[in-house]
Parts: structure tokens; sequence; C-alpha cells
């Protein structure tokens, strides 16, 4: 194993950061760190109404400038020692794409349409064509092909995605011969493919946000798909029928590829994944072990035998797919719609001011680099009480359990002496009280849960928050060292699909991290914060009541 290399590539919401790997240790060599530019200057999105898109030529020039700038930092590593490259990405993340599998808004007339873009996992423009296909699916008279997806479709997924924009953009109708999901792309491009048709489809995208399931030979049916439109279902012969793990070769880096980032033809490219997925691989993750992969949302990971599982269906999450995270094993998905995102809101909501004034601008950052950090001291101070604020971390939609994206968030509590560091903490408690919602739904379907494993930005940087989260959770919460778990955990994928570990599990032996930290339960703490959760909970059904 030893001077052979991989390189993770890991897609997130705002940018796409690349790891040069070490296979033999796990050891990071170099890393980069792209922001997309279209998106940070927030073109084609529009918030108030739940839009966001992101367009290919952020991809492109991410993936180009960090595997450069990687292999630029490690002059020492021989570029023909880069023996594969798994990317993972934000799912369900799908574009609209021409025969030979380009996106419709790199050809001519579609450049600056957003609804030719890559609709991103957070777009909820799609909350009425998701409520369509749940009542559908439940009363058609045929297979509910919800079931595997924890029997509730959500408008962050790929079906409702193209049915919107089907039905919003004749021209993208028209102009589509296919769809596929980001992580189905960046490894098309990279091999050359220029037959969509030929590209190996993702096993972890098609089992956990387009239905797909072997028990119904792949995707729903064209009679099920054309319950919506006539043009949904001419699409399914134009999509794919198998699928594959992410250790699957999808082929070998393009002459041109190669030669743009400087690497071989020998370098063999995997089977995309989602970013969650790869993350827990790249933590570790074992049997009766949810990880939380905390970052403006949260992904909850699990894995389970075949044999523990056998025929249960977990209501109300994001899908149980076979192979998904480790081949062999059963993936099961759940998360929140909003985590680091919601107390991004409340600190641009409290930046308002400080934006909108005549102050410098290296002033106005050293503002909102300390607020979060500020906040947090203080709501740590807070003593807990059954009479402190409550709020609701909705603020996206509620992703599990029992997607429902219409959801909003809410406050309960409030008085005139409800200062920031008091919402704050409520905000904080919101988003660990979500966790606790899921937590207690797959214990209540019957799925041990005997660890907590926390990984991603806010895992990392906020003792407030874990701390919340153990109390909440009554239960440790361990925090990989790996400050990049996705793209580790890709690199493993990598390093198994060219040949250098005979499988995930023993790569990840071979290139796993470790902890570096534990947060316990404070017992004192825990009898409050399930008084506290009592009333969430209340609040919760209050609003749901009230949502059309």
């Amino acid at each position: 194993m030893k001077n052979q290399y991989v390189i993770g590539v890991d897609y997130g919401t705002d940018s796409v950061r690349s790891v040069l790997i070490d296979t033999s240790n796990g050891k990071e060599i170099s890393q980069s760190v792209f922001y997309y530019p279209r998106w940070k200057a927030g073109k084609y999105c529009v918030p108030a109404k739940n839009q966001f898109r992101q367009h290919p030529l952020d991809y492109l020039e991410g993936l180009e400038n960090t595997i450069k700038d990687c292999l630029a930092k490690a002059p020492a590593v021989n570029p023909e020692s880069v023996k594969g490259i798994t990317v993972d990405t934000t799912g369900s993340t799908p574009v609209a794409v021409d025969k030979t599998g380009t996106p419709l808004a790199l050809t001519a007339g579609f450049e600056e349409n957003p609804n030719a873009m890559f609709v991103l996992w957070k777009d909820h423009t799609s909350v009425n064509e998701a409520a369509e296909i749940n009542q559908v699916s439940r009363t058609w008279g045929g297979i509910d092909y919800t079931q595997f997806e924890g029997g509730i479709y959500s408008s962050e997924w790929f079906w409702a995605k193209i049915l919107h924009i089907t039905r919003e953009d004749e021209s993208i109708a028209n102009g589509a011969y296919s769809w596929m999901e980001h992580c189905d792309w960046i490894p098309s491009v990279l091999i050359g493919s220029n037959d969509v048709d030929a590209v190996k489809r993702s096993r972890c995208a098609a089992g956990h946000k387009a239905m797909w399931h072997e028990s119904w030979g792949g995707l729903p049916s064209e009679e099920y798909l054309g319950k919506f439109d006539s043009r949904l279902a001419a699409l399914r012969s134009r999509l794919f029928e198998d699928t594959y793990t992410a250790d699957v070769a999808m082929g070998n880096l393009s002459e041109a590829w190669a030669e743009k980032l400087g690497l071989s033809t020998e370098t063999i490219v995997s089977v995309g994944t989602f970013d969650a997925h790869a993350g827990a691989v790249g933590v570790e993750i074992e049997s009766a072990t949810l990880v939380k992969v905390m970052g403006t949302s949260t992904c909850d990971m699990m894995v389970a035998p075949f044999d523990e599982i056998g025929d249960k269906l977990v209501r109300g999450i994001c899908g149980q797919v076979d192979g998904s995270i480790i081949p062999g094993m059963l993936g099961l998905e759940a998360g929140q719609s909003a985590f680091g995102d919601l107390l991004a809101w409340f600190k641009n909501l409290t930046m308002w001011s400080v934006q909108n004034a005549d102050i410098a601008p290296e002033i106005k950052q050293q503002i909102e680099d300390s607020i979060i950090v500020n906040l947090s001291k203080a709501a740590a101070a807070i003593p807990i009480s059954e009479k402190n604020v409550v709020a609701l971390d909705w603020v996206n939609g509620r992703r599990t359990p029992d997607a429902n994206q219409a959801l909003k968030g809410a406050i309960m509590g409030l008085g005139m002496g409800s200062d920031a560091p008091a919402i704050f903490r409520a905000m904080v408690e919101a988003i660990c009280f979500g966790s606790k919602a899921i937590v207690d739904r797959f214990k209540n379907e019957g799925v041990d849960i005997k660890q907590i494993v926390g990984m991603g930005g806010v895992a990392k940087k906020s003792d407030f928050v874990m701390q919340t989260l153990a109390d909440v959770l009554d239960m440790p919460v361990k925090i990989a060292t790996s400050e990049q778990a996705p793209a580790l955990g890709a690199a493993m994928y990598a390093a198994v699909a060219a040949g250098i570990y005979p499988d995930v599990n023993t790569a990840v032996s071979a290139m796993g991290n470790g902890f570096d930290k534990t947060y316990f339960p404070i017992v004192e703490n825990v009898e409050l914060y399930a008084k506290l959760y009592e009333k969430y909970e209340a609040l919760g059904a209050f609003v749901e009541s009230q949502t059309l």
C-alpha cells in the first residue's frame, strides 16, 4: 500500500473540497477548497420562493481548481501514484441533460435559465408535487413506491423536482433527454463520457431519492409515473435500470481530464455517492451507530445487517437502501432540513442593522465573526428551565421524521426579558430536540442505537451545541477526528475501486482517523430537557395542525 494515493472530492452546499490521501494510513497529504462564485453571488436563487439552483460551471471550476491545488501542495507525490478518485455531492441535486449527458445550462439558449441548472437539495419549489406523489402513491391501487423511503416522499427529492420543472418550463421538458444527479454527472465528466445511457448510476442516490428498488425492477413503473404527467412516464426509459455502489469503478480518467489535472489515464474514477453517506464511511460507521453529519442541515446515517432488519420498514425516514453506505449492509438515512442553517439564520437576523449601516466592511466582518461565539457563551450561562423560550427547528421544513417541507419554524414563550442569548439558546435546543425526534423514531421502530458519532463543522466547532445534544439525547456523543470526513470516506471508496483494498470495511480499518472527543450527558440536565422536549413536541403538534 506504500506510495499509493487517492483523491476524495466532496461537493457541499457552498463549496467543493478535495483531499489527497495516503492509502496506507488515511493520512491527509493536502487539501483544497473552492467556493462557488455564482452561488456566493446569489445568482439563480430566490430564497423567498425556496428556489436554490447552482450552475454547473461552479462545479467544474471547483473540480479543476481543487485537484490541481492539492497536487501542487504535494510536490513529492508522483501523479502516477494517484490511483483513484471518488466524488460525493449533496443530494438530491438533479439536472436536466441532453443525450451526451451535458447539463442544459451548458448548451445554447439555456445558459441563464435556472431550470436548466442543478436543483439543489434544499430547493423546495416542488412542495405541491411531493404532496401529489404521496397522495397518488397511497391511492392508485398499485405498488406504494415510497415504502422504502420512509413512506413519505419529499420535495427535496428527484421525482418531485423533475415533475415541477417539467410542468413549469416547457423548454426544459422538451430539451431534456434525461436527468442526472450531481453525484452521477461529475464522475461521468471525469471519464469523458458522451452518452448518458452508458453512465453507471449511484445506488445511493437512486435508492434514497428516486424510489429505485430491486423488488420492482428498478425505478417506478411508467403506469405509475403517467398518473402525474405523460412526459414523466416517457422519461423513465431514458433514465436507468441498474445502479452501483461507490466502491465500483465507473471508468478511467479521460485523456482530456488527465492532461488538465496533471494525472494519469490509469487513475480509476468510481461511481459517485452522496456526501453524508461518504461521511459515515469516513467516521468508521458500524452497526448500531448513528452518525450525525452536522452542517447546514443534518443527515443521520445508520447501517444494519439484512438479517437484523428483515422485512421491517422504518416509517418517516429518508430510506433504507442496499449498499448505500457499506456494500453488503442496509443503509438507513434520516436528517434535519436545518441545523447549522437555523443558527446562521438567527445570526443574519441579528446582523441586519450592521449589514445595512455605513460601516467599514472589515468591521462588519469582525462583528459577524464574533456573533455566534458571543451568543454561545451567553446562552450557555442561562439556567435550563421549563420557563425557557421554546423554538421549532423547521425554518427549512422538516426532513424527518415524516417529511413535510411546508412546515415553518416557530418560537413560544417570548417576553420582555427574552434577549438574544435566550432566543439563541432556544434555537440550539430546537435542533437538538429535532435530533431526539429522529433517535426516538429509530428506537420506536425497533432499530437499536448504541452510540452517537458527530461529524461536520458544527460538531467540531461548538462545545455548547454538542453538550446540549448529549444532554437532550441522554447519550454520549463521540466526535470524529477528521475534519473532512466525507472527502475521507470518498477516498476510502476510491481505494477499493482502484483495487488497493478488497472491500470498504478493510479500507476503513486501514484509513480511519478515529475520534478525538466525547461529550457525556450531564445528569441534572437530562430531566430538565425531557420536560422542555415535551413542550417542543406540543408546539410542533400545534404548528403542524395549523399548516395547510
